[in-house]
């Protein structure tokens, strides 16, 4: 999700608390809203899949996700 996109929530955040938002506005928001949400799971699981643990022995074990052992 690019700083435009991020802005723009921002920006009709605002207008939805001082003015409302038209019913275009609330569509645009949502879609917004929900791709940065998909951007923000995308990035977080990325993060945990590099994820490794080492043993006190030395040895680095990669965390594996749920359900792939």
């Amino acid at each position: 999700m690019n700083e435009d996109k991020i802005k723009r929530i921002n920006e009709l955040y605002h207008l939805e608390k001082s003015i409302g938002l038209s019913h275009e506005e609330k569509k645009e928001q949502k879609k917004l809203r929900a791709e940065y949400i998909q951007s923000v799971r995308a990035n977080l699981r990325g993060q945990l899949n590099n994820i490794s643990i080492q043993n006190e022995d030395g040895s680095i074990i990669p965390l594996k996700p749920k359900g792939k052992h």
